[in-house]
């Protein structure tokens, strides 16, 4: 792939309006349903017309050809040279797609990836190279709602695969920095690159060893996380060539070397589950001192269910090794002891605390996406409650909180007050009466304690007591989001 060939190709998709919108609108909503389902007919019925971004949308989207009249009215003056670039392929009267090009939406850009071709469609075959360059998928798009997106100086796209991340991270960072070992990889993050006209540094090596020595702002990896027994046959996009979660485990012990002060690693993950020893546990060990560090388990999923889900996404289903294949995998699973597989995310913040804030919870709920703003959230209210919440406080409830009551209408005392977020986590908490009325007046002009006190006198309780009663809950407002201190990290 010629990125020279980039400028000219951006020009003719903008000039067909070959946007996410529009090629939505194009296939309707059944065509597009279908295609997320891998399923092309409705599709095509939906494309006959000719136009430019029908005939973008039937070739590189719906994957199949279309005449040469009509791909040079979409591709003036490229096909030709697109074909020698490798994106296309020519016959005498028709064109083909070798690669896709696929229109992505940021919600504030209108970007177009590269990549291979989806295997699948329509039932077809599934098998890929090992080198095969993964486009968009769940993966990257969970990772690209989780990473957050505050201005940087430095980025690192670690494991950089079609340079999905780093495409995002050039909105907002000064200098971006994007790594891989597979050669092809590379080639299409520099063309994605120069097509969306942002500049990335892409650097050919295993994992943080192309920027040894080096420090970055933010760092955000969707790495080979796929957990086997490493017999030495991989996908390069998903398998590390590392047994086990080793890689994941190796990629949050040497982060920190790699982030300046105040620097935030995030990586989306599998993870092993032990028989006999919680998950949390065994994760808490990976993570290093001295950082915060936030980590979400939003899935779990049994061994067997793991192994059919990334056999079949190899295209191994139906095969005449595919039973042999699943034995291996499944017996590997029983010898080292694992009783489950994780999914989640690991958030790892450089604060140089003596006491850092960790947590790890089991999250399989509902969030908001983006959940990026509610993980720097969680950044600040950590520093917050390290600095110390205390009497001279002066708090705001978010605005999304909501107080639900349960109990006869029109009593004064409710059986239960639960204190709800309507966004981020959509945490949930219970509270009483105080806490209530407490979280209710927060605005950011009277002080905690000033609060404590008029609450107090309103339910004819000693002031004392109610100070020490409730600031200790006040620290959990803060840390779990109900109240906060305006304090950003």
């Amino acid at each position: 792939m010629n990125p020279s060939s980039a400028p000219a190709l951006r020009a003719a998709l903008v000039a067909a309006d070959f946007t996410y919108d529009r090629v939505a609108e194009v296939l309707g909503r059944r065509g597009h349903d279908a295609l997320g389902r891998n399923e092309t007919a409705p599709g095509l019925a939906q494309t006959r017309g000719g136009s430019p971004v029908e005939t973008l949308t039937r070739l590189f989207l719906l994957q199949t050809t279309v005449p040469l009249a009509e791909a040079e009215r979409a591709l003036p003056g490229l096909v030709d040279r697109l074909a020698v670039d490798g994106l296309l392929e020519r016959s005498v009267g028709e064109v083909a797609a070798r690669l896709d090009c696929r229109p992505y939406s940021t919600g504030d850009d209108d970007l177009w990836v590269v990549s291979d071709l989806t295997p699948g469609l329509d039932g077809g075959p599934h098998r890929v190279g090992t080198d095969h360059v993964l486009g968009i998928s769940p993966a990257s798009t969970s990772l690209a709602q989780l990473t957050i997106r505050e201005p940087v100086g430095s980025a690192l796209d670690l494991g950089t695969g079609c340079g999905v991340q780093a495409l995002h991270l050039a909105r907002h960072a000064g200098r971006v920095v994007a790594t891989d070992v597979n050669a092809r990889a590379l080639a299409v993050t520099r063309f994605n690159a120069a097509l969306n006209e942002v500049a990335v540094d892409v650097r050919d090596g295993s994992f943080f060893e192309p920027v040894r020595g080096e420090r970055f702002d933010l760092v955000a990896t969707n790495p080979p996380f796929v957990i086997s027994p490493a017999t030495g046959e991989r996908l390069v996009y998903r398998d590390s060539g590392l047994p086990g979660d080793r890689v994941v485990e190796d990629i949050v012990r040497t982060a920190p070397r790699h982030l300046n002060p105040g620097g935030w690693c995030q990586v989306l993950a599998n993870w092993v589950i032990e028989r006999d020893r919680p998950w949390d546990e065994r994760l808490a060990g990976w993570l290093p001192e001295r950082h915060d560090a936030l980590v979400v388990q939003r899935e779990v999923l049994d061994p067997a269910a793991y192994v059919e889900l990334w056999l079949k996404d190899a295209g191994l289903h139906g095969t005449a090794d595919y039973r042999t294949r699943y034995d291996t995998w499944l017996s590997w699973f029983d010898e080292q002891g694992v009783e489950a597989i994780g999914f989640g995310w690991i958030n790892l913040h450089a604060v140089d605390a003596d006491a850092p804030r960790t947590e790890l919870i089991e999250w399989p709920y509902d969030v908001e996406q983006p959940i990026a703003p509610a993980i720097h959230a969680w950044g600040g209210a950590a520093r917050a409650v390290a600095a110390g919440i205390d009497a001279d406080a002066h708090l705001s409830a978010r605005a999304d909180v909501v107080q639900e009551t349960h109990g006869p209408v029109g009593v004064e005392d409710p059986e239960t007050i639960v204190l709800r977020q309507q966004v981020g986590f959509r945490r949930a908490r219970t509270v009483d009466t105080v806490e209530a009325a407490l979280v209710g007046a927060c605005d950011g002009d009277l002080s905690v304690g000033a609060i404590l006190d008029a609450v107090a006198e309103l339910l004819g309780a000693d002031p004392a007591t109610t100070r020490a009663t409730y600031l200790p809950a006040v620290g959990e407002l803060v840390a779990e989001g109900f109240l906060t201190t305006g304090l950003t990290t």
